[in-house]
C-alpha cells in the first residue's frame, strides 16, 4: 500500500540537502473515506519515513509533541513540538500529504529549543540559550552579509535571535541593518538596549563611534570593547546569539572561545584556494580551542547568468565540499554570487524580510536550519543519535 512520492521545494534547484521520503499513497476514489484516525496514520507514517540531513531518523524521532486538528472536511492542522527551526521543511512535507489526501494539511510549529550552552548576561534574568560564531579565515568573503541573513532566516523558521557584531575594526552590521546612523538608549544607565531591525536584536561597536573614525586600538583593548558589548547589552530571550567575528585567528576569537560559552561555530569561505586556505586555519583554532566547528558555508559559489541561466563557477568549484570532506564537517549550504545579495546589502535589505519563501530567501533558510538542526542533533544530549551507554554487570 505504501510508496515512494517525491516532491521538491523552489529552493531545491541549487542544493539537494533535503531529501523528501516515503510516505502513504492513497487511491483518490477512496480517499475523502478514510477516517480521522486513517488520515492521522497516513500523517504519522509519512514523518517517520522522511528523512533528510536533519532528520536521519525520521521527524518523529525529535518530534516532542504530535497532534492532529481538523476533521473530514475541515482543513488539516498538524501541530507538532521542535527542538529546531523546521518550518520551512516540514512545508514541503505539507505539500506531498496535500497531494495524497487531496485535503488542505498545514503544520503548526511550536519551538522548545534547548541551551546547549546556556548564557546568562550579568545582572539580568535573560538568557541567550545558544551562541554560535559566524567566522571566517579572511575577509571578503561575505561573512557578515551571511551572517545577517542566516540571521533573519532564523526569524523567518520562527526562532527568537539576536546579533553581536565583534568586528572590532570594520564593523558592517549598522550598514547592513540599515541602523548606519542609530545609536543605543539605556533604560537603567547601566546595560544598552540593542537596536532592532525587522525582529532582530543587534548591537555593534558601529552604533557607538562614528563610522568615519578608525578604531586604532591594540589587542587587548578591542578584546574588551567585545566583552563590554556582549556583557553590557541588555539582551532579550534568545533561542541563538550569532556573533559575526572579526576574520583571521586573533585576539577577538580567542578572548571568545576561553571567555564565553560558544556552542559552536560555522566558517564561510569561497570555493578559491587562497579563501579555503584560510577557512582551514579557523577550523583548525577553533579545534584547539575546543569549540565545534559545526560546518562549511560556500559563499559566491556560483554565478547565475540572468539571460541564459548558464552556471559560472568564477572563483572555483567544489572548493567547499572538499574542505568539508577534509575537515570531517558538513557542507551546510552554497551561495550564488547575486547582485541582488549584494544590492541588499548595500541599502540595509534582505530579500528574507520581504519574500521569505523566493529561492535566495530559501537558500538561507536552508542553511539556517541545517546550522540549528545540525547543533540539535550533534550536540545535544536529547539528541537521537547522541549514543547511549549501558552498563551491564
Amino acid at each position: 500500500m505504501f510508496g515512494k512520492l517525491f516532491a521538491k521545494s523552489n529552493s531545491q534547484k541549487t542544493q539537494n540537502t533535503e531529501q523528501t521520503a516515503s510516505h502513504s499513497e492513497i487511491n483518490s476514489s477512496t480517499v475523502t473515506d478514510l477516517s480521522i484516525t486513517e488520515k492521522t496514520q497516513v500523517i504519522e507514517e509519512a514523518l517517520s519515513a522522511y528523512r533528510s540531513v536533519n532528520f536521519p531518523q525520521g521527524v518523529l524521532a525529535v518530534c516532542l509533541n504530535f497532534n492532529l486538528d481538523g476533521g473530514q472536511e475541515a482543513d488539516l492542522l498538524v501541530n507538532l513540538t521542535m527542538p529546531f527551526p523546521c518550518q520551512g521543511e516540514l512545508e514541503v512535507i505539507a505539500q506531498t500529504l496535500i497531494e495524497s489526501l487531496k485535503q488542505s494539511v498545514s503544520f503548526n510549529i511550536e519551538l522548545k529549543i534547548n541551551a546547549v550552552r546556556s548564557f546568562s548576561l550579568n545582572g539580568s534574568d535573560n538568557k541567550i540559550k545558544n551562541i554560535i560564531a559566524i567566522a571566517s579565515g579572511k575577509g571578503g568573503v561575505g561573512k557578515s552579509t551571511t551572517a545577517v541573513n542566516l540571521a533573519y532566516a532564523l526569524i523567518a523558521e520562527g526562532a527568537r535571535v539576536g546579533i553581536l557584531d565583534a568586528d572590532i575594526y570594520g564593523p558592517s552590521i549598522p550598514t547592513l541593518l540599515g541602523l548606519k546612523n542609530a545609536k543605543p538608549s539605556s533604560h537603567d544607565g547601566k546595560l544598552m538596549t540593542p537596536l532592532k531591525a525587522h525582529g532582530l536584536s543587534a548591537m555593534s561597536i558601529g552604533f557607538l563611534v562614528d563610522e568615519n573614525d578608525a578604531t586604532v586600538w591594540r589587542g587587548p583593548m578591542a578584546s574588551g570593547a567585545f566583552n563590554q558589548l556582549l556583557n553590557e547589552t541588555d539582551w532579550p530571550d534568545l533561542d541563538y546569539l550569532l556573533i559575526d567575528m572579526p576574520p583571521g585567528t586573533g585576539d577577538i576569537q580567542l578572548t571568545l572561545a576561553q571567555k564565553v560559552p560558544v556552542a559552536a561555530a560555522v566558517i564561510v569561505t569561497t570555493p578559491q584556494d587562497i579563501a579555503l586556505i584560510d577557512a582551514a586555519k579557523g577550523v583548525a583554532m577553533f579545534d584547539k580551542v575546543k569549540v565545534p566547528v559545526l560546518g562549511i558555508i560556500e559563499n559566491m559559489s556560483y554565478h547565475l547568468c540572468e539571460n541564459c541561466g548558464h552556471k559560472s563557477h568564477i572563483f572555483g568549484e567544489s572548493g567547499g565540499v572538499k574542505m568539508a570532506d577534509t575537515k570531517q564537517t558538513q557542507l551546510l549550504g552554497q551561495l550564488p554570487l547575486n547582485i541582488n545579495i549584494r544590492q541588499d546589502a548595500d541599502f540595509g535589505e534582505s530579500d528574507i524580510i520581504g519574500n521569505s519563501t523566493g529561492d535566495i530567501a530559501c537558500l538561507y533558510r536552508r542553511i539556517a536550519r541545517n546550522i540549528a538542526g545540525q547543533l540539535y542533533l550533534q550536540l545535544d544530549n536529547a539528541s537521537p543519535i547522541t549514543p547511549t551507554v549501558e552498563i551491564t554487570q
